[in-house]
């Protein structure tokens, strides 16, 4: 006998509760299960490639480990230590950049140089709070950084469950696979790889846009001169996965910086700002479109809001899953409306018209 519509929709929205319960209690103790379970699924494809190639599951699952090992080297010996020292410099200049953002002010607003303007108060007040926190904010802002993920989660945990999870990818598939119910197998595989298509287009692709484009924007903004550019392109390139935000967070602070650093010399200023024009551009005709493409089907509006919503929630674990839940929700919806276009509630019929035809 054939389980009801009706008890197999309630045994799926306990599924989906017993989920988000976990997300909400064991969000800590999850965490680095789901960043490895991230990098197992984004380096899946280059195990197989490396099968197809004709090495063992084991040998291209070592090969790749070793590989990411030594590029987390090369990133704490030759990145991290200027990105750190360039974050709390930049952190320490705070105070001077704000008394030349008032000199300015006041060279072009002369109504400040009142004691008793509000603005004037407002800046004043705000400077000083810099230079008493300024130290403290620095050290926050960098234990913060570190203590995301602890010593021991990147030490230890995430590359050991990262590993064994590339290892047996493939049979963890077949596993859960061998684990759907029969009736519904053939629509819940087609679903999964579509929701698989629309993940891989999206977070492998976008992870590839983030990096050549947070490079492209530490390297030009260097090269310019910039004093913290390292910082500036690394924050941009970081966040570029929310839609404009990336570009525009970073060209703000860069263009801010420029003008403190490089106040008089326009040139210097409009060389910071084309970086960033140039970046957009590159971004939205030449790196996405060839990395990503346009077929992702994850709509910016919905990517925000997902975002929005999970990291409320769930805090950091919560903007992990964001991503794939926004892609599987998306695929299931398409899947709703399109079961929905041939029911007999949207024709009115018991057999749908052709796609070619109207109903007459």
């Amino acid at each position: 006998m054939v389980l009801p519509i009706r008890q197999q929709l309630k045994y799926w929205s306990i599924a989906a509760l017993v989920f988000l319960a976990m997300l909400w209690v064991l969000g800590s103790v999850m965490l680095p299960f789901v960043v490895g379970g991230a990098i197992a699924y984004f380096l899946d494809p280059v195990a197989d490639r490396l099968q197809r190639l004709g090495l063992s599951r084991v040998l291209a699952t070592a090969v790749i480990s070793l590989v990411m090992l030594m590029v987390a080297v090369a990133l704490v010996l030759a990145v991290i230590p200027t990105l750190i020292a360039q974050l709390t410099a930049l952190i320490d200049a705070a105070p001077e950049i704000l008394r030349k953002l008032q000199e300015f002010l006041i060279a072009q607003f002369p109504q400040l140089t009142d004691r008793t303007s509000t603005m004037r108060q407002t800046l004043v007040s705000i400077g000083e709070a810099i230079k008493a926190q300024g130290g403290t904010v620095a050290q926050t802002l960098i234990i913060s950084a570190l203590g995301v993920f602890n010593g021991v989660v990147f030490m230890v945990v995430v590359p050991v469950v990262s590993f064994y999870l590339l290892l047996d990818w493939d049979h963890m598939v077949a596993r859960i696979d061998a684990l759907l119910p029969r009736e519904h197998a053939p629509v819940l595989r087609q679903l999964a790889r579509e929701i698989d298509r629309v993940l891989a287009a999206f977070v492998r692709g976008q992870l590839s846009v983030c990096i050549v484009l947070g490079t492209f924007y530490a390297v030009a903004l260097m090269l310019a001169g910039l004093q913290f550019g390292l910082v500036v392109g690394v924050i941009a390139g970081t966040i570029t996965f929310i839609p404009y935000v990336g570009a525009l967070v970073g060209g703000v602070l860069a263009i801010g910086l420029a003008l403190v650093q490089f106040w008089g010399d326009w040139v210097a200023i409009a060389i910071v700002a084309g970086i960033f024009a140039l970046g957009q551009f590159l971004e939205g005709n030449v790196v996405t479109p060839r990395i990503v493409g346009n077929s992702v089907g994850l709509h910016p509006l919905w990517l925000l809001f997902a975002l929005s919503a999970f990291g409320a929630l769930f805090g950091f674990l919560g903007l992990l899953v964001a991503v794939p839940v926004a892609a599987a929700l998306g695929v299931l919806t398409r899947f709703a409306a399109s079961q929905y276009m041939a029911s007999r509630l949207y024709t009115g019929k018991d057999t749908p018209p052709p796609d070619d035809q109207e109903p007459r």
